[in-house]
C-alpha cells in the first residue's frame, strides 16, 4: 500500500501544472484588474459559503415540516377516534332507556331519574327528551333537571324541536329515524342559545308500529373538550368546522374580533358519524430552526459581515480614486476661474500678511504678485493719505465688525492714479472648522458709483419738478391700496390718506383700449358738466364705497401700456374741479400700481358754467331779435285772419239786423270765423313756443317734426319776402336725441338769412326759392348722422365771410349783430354735430350758397331686408311750400 508521504506527492506533481497555469495568467493580468479579483475572490467564497449553509438549513427544516405534518396526522385521528368512542359509549348508555321506553315498563318519573344520572356523567349532552309520535314532548331533562316549558314544544321557537319542516335539521332527522327504524344523527345546527349542537335520535317502536323517537342533543364544544385527550390539545390546536369550513368549536379560544385562521401545517378528517362536521388538526413551526441553529445564524451574520466589509472596501477603493480625479479636476477648474473672473482675490493669514493674491487682484492694483505676496500694512496699493483710514478699516475687519453690504475705500494703482472700490471680507476656515485667516473679494465701482450719482441727481431733479407742479401726482397699489408716492399738492389737498386717490380715480378704471368710456356718466368730457354732478362725480359715494380695481388680477406688461384718459371729477368737500388723468404703471417693486394727475380745474368750471349761461341767454336773445326782425311779417300774418274775422263778424250783423240769414248761412259763417281766430291762435302759440325761455333738454325727437315746426315759424318771414321752400325729408330716419328749440333755432336762422340774401339781391322769381334737405349719412370720422342742408339761389358768400362768419360780433348786416351764426355752430358742436358753409359755382360764377350741419344718431343694425335707402338711394317726402305774398 501506498504510505501517506507518497500520496501527498503524487498530489502535488499533480497540481503542479495547474498551479503554474493560475500563476501565468495572474502574471498577465494589470495592477488594477488583480486588485480588483483579490477583492471579489474572497467576496465569491464567502457567497458560496453562505449558500452551502443556507442550502443545509433549507433541507434540514423540510424535515421538520414532514415531521410536524405526520405528528398533527396523528394526533387529529386519534382525537377522531376518541370522539367516536365517546359517541359509541354515550348510545349504549341510551340504547336501554330506549328499549325500556318502546317495552313502555317505565313511567315519566324513573326516566327523569335515569335520562338525568345520563346528562350528569356525559356533560357533552345538553338534554335528552322523550317525543311520541306527534312530535309532542313527553319528557325532556337535562343534567341540571327538567327544562322549561317553553323548549321542545311544537308552540314554541326551540330550534332542537322537530317542527314538521322539511329545513329543519331535527325535523330530518326525525322523519329519518321513523322512515328506517335506525339510530340518525342530525347534521349540525345552532340552538336557543346560539351554541352549535347536533342530535342523535333514537326511535321507539311498538306494537302498533312507530311511537316516538328519544333524541339526546350534543354540544360541539362540549364534546371536542371532554372527548380530546389533554396531550393531544397540548400539543396541537383541534378545531370542528361546519359544511361552510365556519370554525363552531375548538380547543384554543381566539381573541375578542378575531377569526381563528388556518395554520400552515393541517389535518382534516370527518369527525363521524355526526354529518357534515370535520375534525381539523392544527400545527405550527417551532422554535427549532432558530435555537437549534443558532451556530447557522452566526456563521451567516460574520458572512454577512464579510461580504459587507468586502463590498465597502471595493467601494471605498473606486471612491478613493474617483475623489482624487474630482479634485484634480476641482482644482484645475477654481484655477481657471479665479484667473479668468474680474473679482479680485486676496487672501491675508491671522498676522494680517498677504498669501493669496489672483490674477484680477493684480490687474486692478497694477503689482505683480511677487509684489504683494508676503506684505504686510500698510499695503503698497494704500493711498499715502489715506493710511489711517484704510488701517482703521483693517482692524475692524480683524475684529469681525466689517460691514455686511462691503466697505467703499480708494485704492491706488502703481501709476499713481486712485480708483473707487468695494471690499467684501469673510474669515477663512481650514478645513479642521478653526480660522486661519481672512478672505477679501475687491470690485471696481468707479462707474457704478458715477452711475449712481447721476441716477440720484436725476431723481432729486425729478422730485423737485413734481413737488412744484400745481397738480396733485399720487401713485397707489393696486394690489394693497397702499399710497406709493404723493407730491406736495396732492398733500395740501388731501394729505397722506389713499382715499384721496380713490375720490380722484373713482369706480371706473382705466380703459384698456386707451379711450374715454362713453358708459360712465358720472365724469363729463368736453361737456357742459351736467353730467359731472351725479353718478360717481358724488363725493359720497367716493368716501364710503370701497373701491376695486378690476385690474388688480391681469399681467401688469398689458396694462402699463396702455394710454391714460381724461375724467373730471368734483371733490364736494374741497369744492373744487379736477381734470384727472390715469394710467397704469409697475412700481419700482415689480407691482402694479395706478398713478394719477389731477389738475385744478376749478376756475375753468366756474367759467364754463358762467359761459353756458350766457350761451343760453344769448340763445333767447338771439330768438328775440329773430321775431323782431319778423315782428313786420307776424303782423301782416296775423292781420288777414284778423282782417277775415272782422269782415265775418260785421257781414253777420247786417244781416241779422236785416232779418234776412238762415240758421245754416249763420253757423257756416261762425265755422269760417272760428277757424280764422284758430289760424291766429296757431301762430300766435308757435312764436311763444320758439321764444319761450327754458332750460336745454335733450329728448328723443323726430327730424320730420322739427322740419315741420321750422318750415311754419319761416313761412312767416319767407311769405313776406316772396321766397318759396321746398323741403325734402328721407323716410324712416333714425330717432334723435336733442334739443328740438336748439335745433328748430338753427334751423330758422339759416332759412331766415337765405331769405334775406334773396331778397336783398332783388333777384328774379326764377331764382327766389330754398331747398330744405334732410338725409343720413356716414362717415368714418363722424360714424352715423342725420344731416340738414339749406340751399338757396342766392349771391354766395366772399371767401373772407365765410372765414369769419362763426366769429362773435360779426356782421355783413348794416343792423346785425353777429351773434346768430356763431351761436349756432355753439349749439351744432353741443349735440357733437358739425357746421360748413359752401359756395355753388356754376363755372367761376358763383351760383348760390348751401349750410349744412349733422346730428349723430345711433343707427340699429335692421333686421328686415333692406330698403332702397338701405342701398344707397334715398326715399323721403317732398313738399314745396307756396310762400308767395297774399295781395
Amino acid at each position: 500500500m501506498l504510505s501517506r508521504l507518497d500520496v501527498q506527492g503524487f498530489a502535488r506533481r499533480a497540481l503542479n501544472p495547474v498551479k503554474r497555469l493560475v500563476s501565468s495568467w495572474w502574471r498577465r493580468q494589470s495592477p488594477s484588474r488583480q486588485d480588483r479579483f483579490a477583492t471579489l475572490g474572497p467576496l465569491l467564497s464567502v457567497v458560496l459559503f453562505l449558500a452551502a449553509i443556507v442550502s443545509a438549513f433549507w433541507y434540514l427544516r423540510n424535515e421538520e415540516i414532514e415531521r410536524e405534518a405526520e405528528a398533527v396526522k396523528r394526533d387529529t385521528e386519534m382525537a377522531q377516534q376518541q370522539i367516536r368512542s365517546r359517541l359509541i359509549e354515550n348510545e349504549d348508555l341510551l340504547i336501554p332507556l330506549q328499549r325500556d321506553l318502546a317495552n313502555r315498563s317505565i313511567d315519566n318519573l324513573e326516566f327523569t331519574q335515569r335520562a338525568m344520572a345520563i346528562a350528569r356523567n356525559r356533560p357533552e349532552i345538553t338534554h335528552i327528551t322523550w317525543l311520541n309520535a306527534r312530535r309532542e314532548k313527553r319528557v325532556s331533562v337535562a343534567a341540571i333537571g327538567e327544562q322549561a316549558e317553553s323548549l321542545m314544544t311544537l308552540e314554541g321557537s326551540d330550534p332542537s324541536m322537530p317542527n314538521g319542516h322539511a329545513n329543519s335539521e331535527p325535523e330530518r332527522a326525525f322523519q329519518g329515524a321513523r322512515d328506517r327504524r335506525t339510530r340518525t344523527y342530525s347534521a349540525s345546527f345552532a340552538d336557543a342559545n346560539n351554541s352549535t349542537v347536533f342530535q342523535l335520535q333514537l326511535p321507539l317502536s311498538d306494537r302498533a308500529g312507530f311511537a316516538g323517537v328519544l333524541i339526546a342533543e350534543y354540544a360541539v364544544e362540549g364534546l371536542l373538550r371532554y372527548s380530546v385527550p389533554n396531550e393531544v390539545t397540548s400539543r396541537h390546536a383541534v378545531a370542528v368546522l361546519d359544511p361552510r369550513e365556519q370554525v363552531v368549536a375548538s380547543t384554543v379560544t381566539p381573541m375578542p374580533g378575531k377569526r381563528i385562521t388556518r395554520a400552515p401545517i393541517y389535518h382534516e378528517v370527518p369527525m363521524a358519524p355526526a354529518p357534515g362536521l370535520v375534525l381539523r388538526g392544527q400545527g405550527y413551526r417551532t422554535s427549532i430552526g432558530l435555537i437549534s441553529n443558532t451556530l447557522f445564524w452566526m456563521v451567516m451574520a460574520l458572512s454577512v459581515l464579510t461580504v459587507w466589509m468586502l463590498l465597502g472596501t471595493w467601494k471605498h477603493m473606486r471612491r478613493r480614486a474617483q475623489v482624487q480625479n474630482a479634485l484634480a479636476a476641482e482644482t484645475n477648474f477654481r484655477r481657471a476661474m479665479e484667473n479668468s473672473m474680474l473679482t479680485g482675490m486676496r487672501a491675508m493669514d491671522l498676522e494680517t500678511r498677504i498669501s493669496y493674491v489672483n490674477p484680477a487682484f493684480c490687474a486692478m492694483t497694477g503689482f505683480a504678485e511677487s509684489e504683494l505676496i508676503g506684505r504686510k500694512p500698510p499695503f503698497p496699493y494704500w493711498p499715502p493719505d489715506r493710511y489711517e483710514e484704510n488701517l482703521r478699516l483693517l482692524q475692524q475687519e480683524m475684529q469681525g465688525r466689517s460691514p455686511a453690504g462691503g466697505s467703499e475705500v480708494k485704492v491706488m494703482r502703481k501709476d499713481g492714479s486712485i480708483f473707487d472700490a468695494r471690499m467684501y471680507v469673510s474669515p477663512l476656515i481650514d478645513p479642521k472648522g478653526k480660522q486661519n485667516g481672512w478672505m477679501t473679494s475687491m470690485t471696481n465701482i468707479t462707474e457704478a458709483k458715477r452711475v449712481r450719482d447721476q441716477l440720484s441727481a436725476s431723481h432729486e431733479r425729478f422730485t423737485t419738478v413734481l413737488e412744484g407742479l400745481d397738480a396733485a401726482v399720487s401713485v397707489l397699489s393696486v394690489q394693497q391700496g397702499e399710497l406709493l408716492f404723493a407730491n406736495r399738492s396732492y398733500r395740501l389737498w388731501f394729505g397722506a390718506d389713499p382715499k384721496g386717490h380713490a375720490m380722484l380715480a373713482g369706480s371706473q378704471p382705466t380703459s384698456l383700449a386707451g379711450a374715454t368710456s362713453t358708459q360712465d356718466a358720472s365724469y363729463e368730457i368736453g361737456g357742459s358738466g351736467a353730467g359731472a354732478r351725479d353718478g360717481h362725480g358724488d363725493p359720497g359715494e367716493h368716501g364710503e364705497e370701497e373701491d376695486v380695481d378690476g385690474y388688480g388680477g391681469l399681467p401688469a406688461q398689458h396694462l402699463t401700456e396702455v394710454g391714460g384718459d381724461s375724467r373730471e371729477v368734483l371733490i364736494a368737500q374741497l369744492d373744487m374741479w379736477f381734470d384727472v388723468r390715469a394710467r397704469y404703471l409697475q412700481w419700482t417693486d415689480g407691482r402694479l400700481a395706478q398713478m394719477l394727475i389731477a389738475t385744478d380745474i376749478t376756475a375753468r368750471r366756474h367759467a364754463e358754467a358762467q359761459q353756458q349761461q350766457q350761451t343760453e341767454k344769448a340763445q333767447v336773445t338771439s330768438r328775440l331779435i329773430t321775431m323782431g326782425e319778423m315782428a313786420s311779417s307776424v303782423a301782416h300774418e296775423l292781420n288777414q285772419p284778423l282782417t277775415a274775422i272782422t269782415n265775418y263778424c260785421n257781414g253777420m250783423v247786417s244781416r241779422v239786423r236785416g232779418d234776412n240769414i238762415q240758421k245754416d248761412d249763420l253757423i257756416v259763417a261762425l265755422e269760417k270765423t272760428a277757424k280764422q281766430a284758430q289760424r291766429a291762435g296757431q301762430i300766435i302759440h308757435r312764436i311763444r313756443a320758439f321764444v319761450k325761455k327754458s332750460e336745454p333738454q335733450r329728448q328723443p325727437a323726430f327730424a320730420a317734426s322739427i322740419v315741420e315746426d321750422s318750415v311754419e315759424l319761416a313761412g312767416i318771414e319767407l311769405r313776406r319776402r316772396n321766397v318759396q321752400i321746398h323741403t325734402y325729408v328721407a323716410q324712416r330716419l333714425p330717432v334723435m336725441r336733442v334739443d328740438p328749440i336748439l335745433i328748430e333755432q338753427v334751423l330758422l336762422n339759416l332759412l331766415k338769412n337765405a331769405a334775406e340774401a334773396i331778397d336783398n339781391a332783388a333777384l328774379p322769381p326764377s331764382r327766389r326759392h330754398i331747398e330744405l334737405r334732410v338725409v343720413p349719412k356716414h362717415t368714418a370720422e363722424l360714424g352715423a348722422n342725420i344731416e340738414f342742408s339749406v340751399t338757396d339761389m342766392g349771391p354766395g358768400l366772399p371767401v373772407e365771410v365765410i372765414e369769419r362768419m362763426y366769429e362773435a360780433f360779426f356782421s355783413t348786416k348794416a343792423d346785425g349783430l353777429g351773434i346768430g351764426l356763431g351761436l349756432c355752430r355753439s349749439i351744432i358742436e353741443s349735440h357733437q354735430g358739425r357746421i360748413r358753409a359752401e359756395n355753388l359755382y356754376n363755372g367761376p360764377s358763383i351760383v348760390g350758397c348751401r349750410f349744412a350741419f349733422t346730428i349723430p344718431v345711433d343707427i340699429p343694425r335692421p333686421e328686415s331686408p333692406p330698403t332702397p335707402l338701405d342701398k344707397g338711394g334715398e326715399v323721403g317726402t317732398s313738399t314745396t311750400h307756396n310762400t308767395a305774398a297774399t295781395p
